[in-house]
């Protein structure tokens, strides 16, 4: 199946929600990590809420940035979206290895650790948006409730899920966003609680063949469920030779000599999709040359 996001209403616009179907990029994220199953459940959870936020942006060029620093072994995650739900990532450490949780699951908590989770939106101001919350669990999901209640006063339920195949690959991986908009009657709220108190688990939702538009339904269809969009979403790093050159460029013109007094080539790895960029003496040689003319 495709990856896609399905964004909604329910309730005369009370609710807004986003459903998203993400397999095949945490996949892509995983065989370009080669991350181990706990940091793959921990990565595939944060692109899934990135690309879900990122297509709540308006602008064509606004950017989502999510950063997750804990003290668990994985250290941090790094998630980056555009408002097409084109997302990268990457996870600082990605070959921790963790016994499973008391539950028997992947135990992405530990993993993560306690620590905060910082949103950055660029919208094309001369400021870009910036909140910053602790990590209530490290699972994730909660973690992204507690910042839209406490940072942006928006009171959400956040469910994502990613399961593995006994060999390692990405079997499911999906999520939701379900959020009350500030008019919401108390009736509403009564109603989606209950609901929601009903899910046992996304993970076994997406297991069961659901797509997004069936969560939704199961979650809405007695509120006035309002299908609006249907987004693709894709791992999609924007990384060429010519943006690793301006990163060159920026660490110094006294540096880039060293590098070219040592008389090797240099290779620059981009962190988000592990592509390799080599850089030879004379390569250096033409950049130092073009930076002394601007």
């Amino acid at each position: 199946m495709e990856d896609y996001i399905i964004r909604a209403t329910a309730a005369n616009n009370q609710i807004r929600a986003f459903a998203c179907t993400s397999r095949n990029l945490v996949e892509y994220a995983r065989s370009t990590h080669n991350t181990s199953p706990v940091v793959t459940a921990a990565l595939g959870r944060l692109l899934t809420a990135g690309a879900m936020m990122g297509s709540m942006m308006k602008g064509e060029n606004d950017l989502l940035t999510l950063k997750i620093n804990g003290d668990g072994p994985v250290q941090g995650l790094l998630v980056t979206a555009d408002s097409k739900a084109n997302v990268k990532g990457y996870a600082y450490q990605p070959d921790v290895m963790l016994p499973p949780s008391p539950l028997g699951k992947l135990d992405v908590g530990r993993a993560v650790g306690k620590g905060f989770l910082t949103v950055i939106k660029d919208m094309g101001l001369k400021e870009p948006y910036s909140g910053q919350t602790d990590l209530v669990s490290g699972e994730i999901a909660e973690d992204i409730t507690y910042y839209y209640a406490t940072s942006e006063q928006v009171p959400s339920s956040v469910a994502l899920g990613v399961l593995m195949n006994r060999d390692n690959t990405v079997k499911v991986a999906g999520g939701f966003m379900i959020q009350l908009l500030p008019f919401a009657e108390e009736e509403v709220i009564e109603k989606l609680e209950e609901k929601i108190s009903k899910v046992t688990s996304i993970t076994s939702m997406l297991d069961n063949s659901m797509t997004p538009e069936m969560i939704l339904e199961e979650l809405l269809g007695d509120l006035g469920l309002e299908i609006k969009d249907k987004i693709p979403t894709k791992f999609e790093c924007n990384c060429s030779k010519e943006r690793v050159e301006k990163a060159i460029i920026s660490i110094g013109k006294k540096d880039l000599q060293e590098m070219i007094d040592d008389n090797e080539p240099i290779e620059v790895n981009c962190h988000f999709c592990n592509k390799h960029y080599m850089f030879s003496v004379d390569d250096l040689k033409k950049i130092i040359l073009r930076s002394k003319q601007d």
